[in-house]
């Protein structure tokens, strides 16, 4: 049985949440989530957010009671990029620099095959 869970405008960029999912994949989910708890990146709290999330949509769903959550596995996990906000700080001879805000869209199945 799968799980589907999706994070939606996580302001971060998604090369940086990328590199945290790249880790993660085709894990064990309790592997994951004491992998990603002791990364020391910010990028980690969303992403393990998001497989608990997974986990949880997979036991509420019709046959979940009789699932345990220790045997579920990562089976694919992506992140996509979101809107960027743009600001502008002020450059040299009146010109104006642009900032770019970048966010991404995190997405994680879940398996317990």
């Amino acid at each position: 049985m799968e799980a589907k869970a999706v994070a939606k405008y996580i302001r971060m960029s998604p090369r940086k949440v990328r590199q945290v999912a790249d880790m993660i994949r085709g894990k064990s989910v309790e592997e994951a989530i004491n992998l990603l708890h002791f990364v020391p990146k910010r990028a980690s709290l969303p992403v393990e957010k998001v497989i608990r999330s997974a986990v949880a949509n997979a036991l509420n769903q019709e046959e979940g009671s009789k699932l345990d959550p220790e045997d579920f596995k990562v089976k694919t996990i992506w992140v996509d990029q979101g809107p960027t906000m743009r600001r502008y700080n002020p450059g040299p001879m009146g010109r104006a620099s642009i900032i770019r805000k970048r966010s991404c869209h995190v997405g994680v199945i879940v398996s317990n095959g």
